[in-house]
């Protein structure tokens, strides 16, 4: 448990986001709450009221900006208008935990812990959960649809990774010590922070690997602007990309390394074009892991001898992963459509589980994992169809980066489990602008024809 101060930040939050969007356009306040939320709230901190999910830093920035939208802009917005065949699959986001928790009665043990069976009283938390857990896709879709609501993501991103760069930057060289220092406690196991004689910057997010992709992320904003000859307040783009490189190499995660330079080459070097359908690939084979995996063709050996010679120890981290994820597929398997729940029962013998691919999987079956990892990937194809239509050249350098950036966090989903309210609301942005671009398209065919 936090000390008084995580608390008292935690309670606070909502009346944060009460002067945010009392100050701030809806765009800007929604930025600042959930993503801020998601960089300074404490971890596993949290308030267990009964039938709710815990009120913690997941959930209370949500609810926090929902409540500014509702009642401080006064702004309605729909869940399901003009969102096609998409509302199937977030019907079964929130559906599949409650038929998951009444497939689920029975107690299991694992490990050395005996779990007791899931409740319908389970289910309906774990739906009120997933339901908050995405509303900042909907969040994004309504009220970002503008190029310069796109630009105010990107812009803002980048502001947050300078400012978060330092206390980062400050672990770096003193440890991770600022959750100690600010909340009383360390989140995680701190031995996981070593890495190369040094340590991984934590901060408030809770694992060195958070912080390296949400490092990534900012790069990968910080090089579109670039792109597009956008100044960062009084700065250079280009120094700001290159400091924010240093910054992300800093974090010691080969993967978010590898993301932030593979999305660095493809923006400056790669048309725009390129860089979406290398997004289409990437959302592809996130989407067909599973399958791969279970019919084992996926090139697993050919990666682990890859990683080999690069580093011996990244190897064997590497090979703990693709053991253990094989074990876990193995126990998913048993139910393979819905899954075994929450409170550990997807885990076998108390592995542990690091790929979102995979805990999705284990807690609600192959049908969660479509539709949580359908939605994000259905995004990407909207995006897709969308670009067809877009003119203006600084308007599609900053939607195929936006595009890209999609695809990588899909991506990153194979080997961690990072994606949090934030990243749910970017990829709404993108879906909400791909929907404005598709729907003025549609609005010059009619003129059109009517002349």
């Amino acid at each position: 448990m936090g000390n008084g101060i995580a608390y008292i930040v935690l309670v606070a939050w909502p009346l944060i986001a009460f002067y945010l969007y009392r100050s701030n356009t809806i765009q800007v306040a929604s930025l600042w709450t959930i993503l801020g939320g998601f960089m300074f709230l404490a971890v596993k901190t949290e308030i267990d009221l009964p039938m709710i999910p815990p009120l913690g830093k997941d959930t209370v920035p949500v609810i926090s900006s929902l409540i500014g939208i509702l009642f401080v802009k006064n702004k309605r917005f729909p869940l399901f208008k003009s969102l096609g065949n998409l509302k199937y699959l977030v019907f079964l986001i929130v559906a599949v935990p409650f038929i998951t928790a009444g497939l689920n009665g029975e107690a299991v043990v694992v490990g050395w812990r005996y779990v007791s069976g899931l409740t319908y009283y389970d289910g309906l938390s774990s739906v009120i959960n997933q339901f908050l857990l995405i509303m900042p896709f909907f969040i994004g879709r309504a009220f970002f649809r503008t190029y310069e609501d796109q630009l105010t993501l990107f812009k803002l991103l980048v502001v947050a990774g300078l400012l978060y760069s330092l206390p980062m930057l400050y672990e770096v060289r003193m440890s991770p010590q600022l959750h100690t220092t600010f909340y009383g406690y360390f989140p995680h196991s701190f031995l996981q922070q070593y890495r190369s004689g040094g340590f991984r910057p934590v901060v408030f997010m809770g694992h060195g690997l958070l912080v390296a992709f949400f490092a990534a992320v900012v790069l990968i904003s910080a090089v579109a602007l670039w792109e597009n000859k956008m100044k960062i307040r009084n700065f250079s783009p280009a120094a700001v990309s290159y400091y924010l490189l240093i910054v992300l190499f800093f974090c010691k995660s080969l993967a978010s390394l590898l993301y932030g330079l593979f999305a660095f080459v493809l923006i400056k070097r790669l048309s725009c074009n390129m860089q979406i359908k290398a997004a289409v690939v990437l959302v592809s084979l996130a989407m067909l892991y599973p399958t791969m995996s279970i019919m084992k063709i996926f090139p697993h050996k050919e990666i682990l001898d890859i990683a080999e010679s690069i580093d011996a120890s990244r190897a064997q981290s590497l090979q703990y992963r693709f053991d253990n994820e094989a074990l876990l597929l193995e126990h998913a398997k048993t139910k393979f459509f819905f899954g075994w729940g929450g409170w550990g029962r997807n885990r076998y013998n108390n592995l542990t589980t690091d790929g979102g691919w995979v805990i999705t999987v284990g807690q609600f079956g192959i049908l969660g994992f479509i539709a949580k990892f359908g939605l994000l990937a259905a995004t990407v194809f909207r995006a897709f169809i969308a670009f067809k239509s877009l003119k203006p050249e600084p308007e599609r350098k900053l939607f195929s980066a936006h595009v890209l950036l999609i695809g990588i966090i899909m991506i990153d989903q194979l080997p961690n489990a990072s994606l949090a309210p934030w990243l749910w609301l970017i990829a709404g942005i993108l879906l909400g602008r791909s929907e404005e671009i598709l729907a003025k398209k549609e609005t010059k065919v009619v003129t059109a024809s009517k002349n």
